[in-house]
Order: structure tokens, then sequence, then C-alpha cells
């Protein structure tokens, strides 16, 4: 992957409604041609099954490289093993390596699962082992949570999982550029040679928005804060703003040459189609 690449992502829907939701989404944004899509884990990794299915479903319908999500959460070893196995099956090329968060969210201890693993690196290490799979990890621009203000450590984490054969990363969403430049230009100081594919949400429900800093520990600043909280009754006036901001971070990420965008569409496709054509980006479908 030589190019920039453009690439969205998907939760797995609860329910009817939903899944007929993602779907619409996925059309639209067909429009475009993602290099890749992805699809999440609920907390707990309670979404896992629904996951792996939508997984294959959207390899199937669309042809596309597909990124599946793979969480230490709930699952043994063997268990692994055989998700694994069944990603293979569906000719799916691509995972990307997560903890995950426990049931009860973010905050919640930490329960290892009995034969199960209790960090990332573990799963980089079972993907690479099965062989076939190009392995992803995550990257936290304002820093992990569970590190504690220590970037450093952020650092040593990710290159241990690059050491393991992990060759890309994809961001937690953040709102400034220079928190991804000095992410990339400490890991590149560090002889690092993982692609940093920066993770962009565009804001389009205050709540969510609240919640999703919440889960992931990125920070809000206070004057994108204050914004949102002014208009959040008005939810033309929360796209828009959203549309504004990601637009004006991308231009500034493809400025420093980002090597990936990577939408959380939030199964929506509307505002990533808007943030797309603000920035003169070519319809590839």
């Amino acid at each position: 992957m030589g190019h920039m690449t453009f690439s969205i992502e998907f939760f797995p829907p609860k329910d009817d409604a939903g899944e007929a939701r993602l779907w619409e989404a996925s059309t639209a944004l067909e429009s475009i041609s993602p290099d890749f899509i992805s699809v999440t884990y609920g907390a707990g990794g309670s979404t896992r099954d629904r996951t792996i299915q939508i997984t294959k479903e959207i390899t199937e319908r669309t042809g596309r490289n597909t990124v599946a999500h793979l969480t230490c959460v709930g699952s043994s070893k063997e268990e692994l093993i055989a998700i694994l196995a069944q990603y293979k099956s569906a000719e799916i090329k691509s995972i990307l390596a997560l903890r995950g968060d426990p049931v009860g969210g973010p905050a919640a201890n930490w329960v290892t699962t009995p034969g199960g693993f209790d960090h990332s690196d573990q799963l980089v290490q079972l993907a690479v082992a099965q062989g076939g799979f190009e392995v992803g990890v995550a990257a936290f621009p304002d820093g992990h949570p569970a590190s504690n203000g220590n970037f450093e450590k952020d650092i040593d984490v990710l290159l241990r999982k690059e050491e393991l054969g992990a060759t890309f990363a994809t961001t937690q969403f953040f709102f400034e550029s220079s928190k991804w430049e000095t992410l990339v230009t400490k890991l590149a100081a560090r002889g690092s040679k993982l692609r940093i594919i920066a993770g962009i949400l565009p804001v389009t429900n205050v709540k969510q928005l609240h919640r999703m800093a919440e889960l992931g520990g990125t920070p809000i600043p206070a004057k994108i804060s204050k914004l949102f909280n002014e208009i959040s009754e008005d939810p033309d006036a929360v796209r828009k703003a959203g549309v504004d901001l990601a637009t004006k971070l991308c231009a500034e990420l493809i400025a420093m040459q980002v090597p990936g965008l990577h939408f959380y569409t939030m199964n929506t496709a509307l505002a990533t189609l808007e943030i797309y054509n603000n920035l003169g980006l070519p319809h590839r479908g």
C-alpha cells in the first residue's frame, strides 16, 4: 500500500433494522471505493459472533479487503485459533489485534479468560503464527488510558508489537493533528516502520462523542467541547460542525503525508461522504 489509503469502520448491528442501516451505509460508501473495511467487537466481546458474520458477509458482498477485529476478551487461545480459521476460510487477510474492553467497559477490572490472553501482543504473535494474515494494532495519539501519561511506554508497546509481526496501526480518534505527528515522529526516531493510519470520528451526535471519548480515554479540547455542547440539540448543526472539524484535521494530516485515513462511520454514510468530497478526493467506485 504505497498510496494514501481511505478506509471505513462499522460496528455490528444489534437487530435487523440496524443491519439494514449498515448495508445502506455500505452501499452509499461504495462510491468512494474504500481500500478496506473493518468491523468492531462490542464491549466485552459481546458481539463476537455477529462481528465474524458481518465481516465475512462484507467480504462476500463487496469483494473489498476487510480487517477483522480480534480481542482477548471472553476467548481462550483455542477459541481464538478457531476464529482465525473462520476468517481465513472467508478469505479475510487482515486482523486488528486488540486487548479489548472488559464487560463493564474500560474502567472495569480486567478478568482473564481461562486459557486466554491478557495482552494484545499475545494476539499479534498468535495471528502471525497462524500464517497468511497482515496484522494491525491500535495506537493512541493522546496516550493509552492505562499508561497514565507515560507516552514513552506507549511507544515501547508499539515497537514490541512491530517486533512480533504487526505491520500497521490504526489510531484511536483524536482532534489535533500535532498528536499524530508526535506519535509518528517518536516511532520513526526508534527505527519503526509501522504505518500509522489516522482514525477519524466525524461527530454527528454529542452524547455519542462523550461516550466514545470516555471509553477510549480521548480528551476533547475545551473549545471543541464548548462548540458541541452549545449546538447539541440541533442534529444538522452538529453534523455540519463535525464535518468541518474533521475536514480541517484530515487536510492537515494529508499535508503531513499521513499513510491512511480511517473513518469511524458509526454505521452512517453522509458525514464521511461530505468530508471526502470537501477534501476533493476522487470517487473511485
